[in-house]
């Protein structure tokens, strides 16, 4: 495996996204920009990566963290002025360095690794990532001779009538050997209308030395497309969506309609489970083989087994259990833990509980802040009342106990092992094993009370 690092230029304001969030933070597919930048060159073997932080630097470092290194570019002078702030982290080092833009997703491990590959092979100082695309018009047009040595980078602005035919374009990543990019950054100038430094300077620095410097074109044009706008990021996350889709579809995943069906890219979906519309699966979601998902679900960061039926519901930062049915219209809200052969059924809310094999909760029931046994059956209406205003008090519900329709559970409180809830009981003392808790006024009837009342 080739060795190399990398520079993620994660420093531009976007304001073009008319945004509070920097813009390598905009998701695509439930990952932030500049994650996917990173995870593909983790996945290519990427041994140090260094990202330049400016504009709303503090988002950046509360996602990633200490995973990457960081520069910060305090004022914005140009990427090549970006680059020159990473420098420490490259001193006394004879390395290749990728530069890689952090609003770019769409780039794959394999152009990655393919780049460097060509880049160590050629014996280049520098390589340029180039693509050929429909609409060249705006882009840098990448020049080459015959061998695919690079000549120049011509702006849109500056390129003569046939160059500006050219539609081969300069993605604005590159490859570089650390002490060539270093000692050509050194040389340039900012004296341009912009007053900037630019990256591509280098190249001229490099060809003046005498030094090899290539362009190195990418197979998928659509792998160096960059975010700058909204409308951008409306069209690289369609690009992902359907990327994601086909991998579920080859690895046997049915998905009845793949342009109402969004899956994040952390999502693993096992084999011979079927997607239905409208349905939204995000996160780091599990769903286990034989599983029937939809119409009309979103599941977040939740665990489901095999052979669940998930119908019209909302599940996140649950689990479910083996041969479960849940839904329509059931809602799992965090540390909601199902066990297998559970019946969850229509409108029924489950929180921060865990509800043991066998049981079924089939309709019109809350369950919060409470541990539930095996083989119980809520009756409808049930609710676990866990909250005094203050404080959260949990239910116990021990194996094979029956609760009877429209129950109130007063916690903290214990129905122990095959105990009876009557309907319409207001529980707040603990039920004995194999026990009959009836709380009920006494039935009473008033006759002729509608002649009185006239």
């Amino acid at each position: 495996m080739n060795k190399f690092s990398a520079v993620i230029l994660a420093a531009g304001q976007g304001k073009r996204m008319n945004s509070e969030i920097c813009k390598v933070m905009h998701k695509i597919s439930g990952k932030p920009l500049a994650k996917w930048v990173k995870d593909k060159l983790d996945d290519a073997g990427c041994e140090k990566e260094v990202m330049v932080i400016g504009h709303k630097k503090e988002q950046v470092k509360e996602f990633f963290g200490d995973s990457v290194l960081y520069s910060e570019q305090k004022e914005m002078l140009g990427t090549g002025h970006a680059v020159m702030m990473t420098k420490p982290h490259f001193e006394g080092e004879n390395t290749t360095v990728m530069v890689l833009c952090g609003d770019a997703p769409l780039i794959s491990e394999k152009l990655i690794r393919s780049v460097v590959d060509f880049h160590k092979k050629s014996g280049a100082s520098a390589t340029v990532v180039s693509a050929k695309i429909d609409n060249p018009f705006g882009y840098g047009r990448v020049i080459t001779d015959d061998n695919g040595a690079l000549l120049k980078i011509v702006e849109q602005k500056d390129a003569t009538e046939d160059e500006k035919k050219v539609n081969e374009v300069n993605s604005g990543m590159y490859c570089f050997e650390s002490k060539d990019l270093f000692g050509a950054l050194s040389k340039i100038t900012n004296d341009n209308a912009q007053g900037e430094y630019y990256l591509t300077d280098t190249i001229s620095v490099l060809k003046g030395e005498g030094k090899k410097v290539f362009a190195f074109s990418a197979e998928n044009s659509s792998e160096i497309l960059g975010v700058n706008n909204r409308v951008d990021l409306a069209n690289a996350q369609k690009i992902k969506h359907g990327e994601i889709i086909e991998k579920h579809l080859i690895n046997g995943v049915t998905i009845i309609d793949p342009s109402t069906t969004y899956i994040d890219d952390e999502t693993v979906i096992e084999s011979d489970t079927v997607i239905y519309p409208n349905t939204n699966i995000k996160g780091n979601s599990h769903i286990g083989h034989f599983c029937e998902i939809g119409p009309n679900s979103v599941i977040t960061n939740t665990k489901i087994g095999d052979n669940v039926t998930f119908l019209s519901s909302v599940a996140n930062e649950a689990s479910v259990g083996d041969e479960c049915s849940v839904g329509p219209f059931a809602y799992l809200r965090p540390k909601a833990n199902v066990g297998k052969h559970v019946k969850i059924g229509d409108f029924v809310e489950v929180k921060n509980s865990n509800i043991d094999e066998g049981t079924k909760v089939s309709h019109l029931t809350y369950i919060g802040d409470s541990d539930v046994g095996k083989n119980i059956n809520f009756g409808c209406g049930t609710i676990t009342v866990n909250y005094d205003g203050k404080n959260k008090f949990r239910t116990v519900i021990e194996d094979n106990a029956f609760i009877g329709c429209n129950t109130n559970l007063v916690a903290p409180v214990k129905v122990k092992k095959n105990a009876f809830v009557a309907a319409g009981s207001t529980i707040t003392d603990d039920v004995d094993e194999n026990a009959l808790a009836i709380a009920r006024s006494r039935q009473t009837i008033k006759k002729n009370w509608h002649k009185k009342e006239k």
